[in-house]
């Protein structure tokens, strides 16, 4: 082998690591975020957590970028322990599928289908239809799939170009000699080990032994040992995520590391007592490609089977090597912070991120939503008690909305898709405006407090007008809030004529207070104060109107608020004027003007 040789094999190994990861990254875009709220949700059983972990790990082609997910899951509170060893299992069996895949290579035959099944026949054919959808594709979907197939094909090119670049090394005494050495089933186990912990990836590491094979100088005695090793290895990725983690987390991490120690070392112990005493026949013979394949499939399917009926042994073997707290024992699961969710493991999925942090302020919007309530409420009756709770809420809804922020901030780093983009977008305005509607809940909350260190009152007809315009403000702040929490885009449609109607009442309110002042029916004094609270009203309900046009700016193309305003009223005056009489005749303020 010269030095040509080698560099054409670095150049394939280069490929094959890059085509890996573009696949993968391809797969995970491809997905949105699906599988991961697969396993977020339907987790509980434990055989179905196995099935789900190996689900999830074939489709993104990953055991570590499943295992990193599962550790920030469990330490958000968002997944049991228990929950996180089926999941991990699975995982463990769902990376071999890519030396399946690898194994095409060694396809033979000279019918059509047996042409077709080799990589170097339709891999060209893939590389081409992926690149075409990566340029010319209008929308995220077939970009992704482009990518999808481009990264495959990039894989397979540079997995057939290693076992071109090393076949050569089959006459080479020295290279056989090198293998030879790995046969010592501990220094081959270590290889695979080290291998798969520096390229952080079982799937490659297997790969590559897959490449080697092509020499006929990998026998089973060298392949078994470097393979067992290689699932020791992958525990590599999940270790290193769980730093900064809480002890649940860890412990997470560990069962990863825990399963492949015990079933290695006992399979190891087993394997090689039997071949001792009857010496094996194929350990001697080369490995194939698809030898490997079988081999590591059968491996771990048989370490989930064994250990599945006693996986909780798992959980007891963590939690003896990190102990329960005292202050886990206190903890009361209920009261979580919810802000815990923001992993920034999650990071490294950012479609499953952003949903995670639409989860996260949906909690935020409720919050803040409840302290409007109370503080309106308080126009009512004031008390000091509900005075201190919005105060309370606020800070928790600044608190909420400082963490969003800035973990969106983070995730707009990131690889995003188009739409993903635009989303974060639309959320970080979002959270901004139901925080704003928080602080206007202190304004009106003062205004209370105002009313009753002063012994300030409305008259009657005043107390019902208002009360008919509050009617009218709970209302668009329940409909924002189904609006920002369902994506309910003909609910968006109507914020607009509803926050148009709340305009028309401000002004009604106002002007009918004035002349109830000039007939000595109110005070100058109420008249300060009902214009604070409809000012915050309206300020209120412009929040509501910049939140559902937010959405709908998200599911139009070159869509511009300001053109959609104009256009609402112009293009469809008529559903836009029939849904603002029907707002009205809903809000309709009485009537009369003298006091009851």
């Amino acid at each position: 082998m010269d030095i040509f040789d080698f560099l054409t094999m670095v150049g394939g190994l280069a490929l094959f690591l890059y085509g890996m990861r573009v696949l993968g990254d391809g797969l995970k875009k491809a997905s949105g975020g699906k599988m991961e709220h697969i396993l977020e949700k339907l987790t509980s059983n434990k055989l179905m957590a196995v099935l789900l972990g190996a689900g999830v790990t074939a489709v993104i082609q990953s055991s570590s970028a499943t295992t990193v997910m599962v550790v920030g899951f469990v330490n958000s509170g968002i997944m049991k322990l228990t929950q996180a060893v089926g999941v991990i299992l699975g995982a463990n069996v769902g990376t071999t599928v890519t030396a399946w895949i690898l194994s095409l290579t060694e396809v033979n035959g000279t019918s059509f289908f047996l042409q077709l099944l080799k990589p170097t026949s339709f891999s060209p054919v893939l590389a081409i239809v992926g690149v075409i959808l990566i340029s010319m594709g209008k929308k995220n979907r077939q970009k992704d799939i482009g990518t999808i197939m481009v990264g495959f094909a990039v894989l397979m090119s540079g997995m057939n170009t290693m076992s071109s670049a090393v076949t050569p090394l089959a006459s080479e005494p020295g290279f056989i000699k090198f293998l030879l050495a790995f046969s010592n089933p501990v220094l081959g186990m270590l290889v695979g080990l080290v291998l798969t912990a520096v390229i952080q990836s079982s799937s490659a590491s297997i790969g590559i032994l897959q490449a080697l094979s092509v020499t006929g100088a990998v026998s089973y005695s060298t392949a078994i040992p470097i393979i067992l090793g290689a699932n020791i290895g992958a525990c590599a990725t999940s270790l290193i995520s769980s730093v900064g983690a809480n002890r649940n987390g860890r412990r997470a991490a560990l069962i990863h590391l825990y399963f492949n120690l015990i079933k290695t070392i006992t399979f190891m112990l087993v394997f090689y007592t039997i071949n001792a005493v009857v010496d094996f026949a194929f350990m001697g013979q080369p490995a194939s490609a698809l030898g490997i394949a079988v081999i590591h499939t059968a491996f771990n399917v048989v370490s989930v089977i064994l250990i599945f009926p006693v996986s909780a042994v798992l959980e007891k073997l963590v939690i003896l090597t990190i102990p329960i707290s005292e202050e886990e024992q206190k903890e009361d699961r209920q009261d979580k912070n919810e802000l815990q969710l923001l992993d920034a493991r999650f990071l490294g999925t950012p479609s499953f991120a952003l949903e995670v942090c639409k989860s996260v302020a949906a909690t935020m919007v409720d919050i803040s939503r409840e302290a409007l309530f109370i503080a309106i409420d308080m126009l009512d009756h004031y008390d000091e008690e509900s005075a201190k709770k919005v105060i309370e809420l606020e800070n928790i809804v600044d608190h909420y909305d400082d963490e969003i922020g800035s973990y969106l901030v983070k995730l707009s780093s990131r690889h995003l898709t188009e739409r993903d983009s635009q989303q974060l977008s639309v959320l970080l305005h979002s959270i901004g405006d139901f925080e704003r509607i928080s602080d206007h809940a202190i304004n009106i909350m003062e205004s209370a407090r105002e009313m009753s260190e002063k012994s300030l009152f409305f008259s009657r007809k005043a107390q019902e007008e208002l009360s008919i315009y509050t009617g009218a403000i709970r209302d668009i702040v329940n409909t924002s809030v189904k609006v920002f929490q369902e994506e309910d885009l003909s609910l968006a449609a109507m914020i607009e004529p509803m926050e148009e109607v709340i305009d028309y009442l401000s002004v009604e309110v106002k002007k009918r207070h004035m002349k109830r002042l000039r007939k000595g029916k109110c005070t100058i004094e109420m008249g300060f104060v009902l214009s604070d609270i409809t000012t915050n009203y309206e300020r209120v309900s412009d929040h509501c109107s910049n939140i559902a046009l937010s959405l709908l700016q998200l599911n139009e193309e070159n869509f511009e608020t300001h053109e959609y305003q104009e256009a609402i009223v112009e293009k469809n005056s008529k559903v836009f004027e029939a849904n603002v009489r029907q707002m009205k005749e809903r809000y309709q303020l009485p009537t009369k003007e003298r006091d009851r």
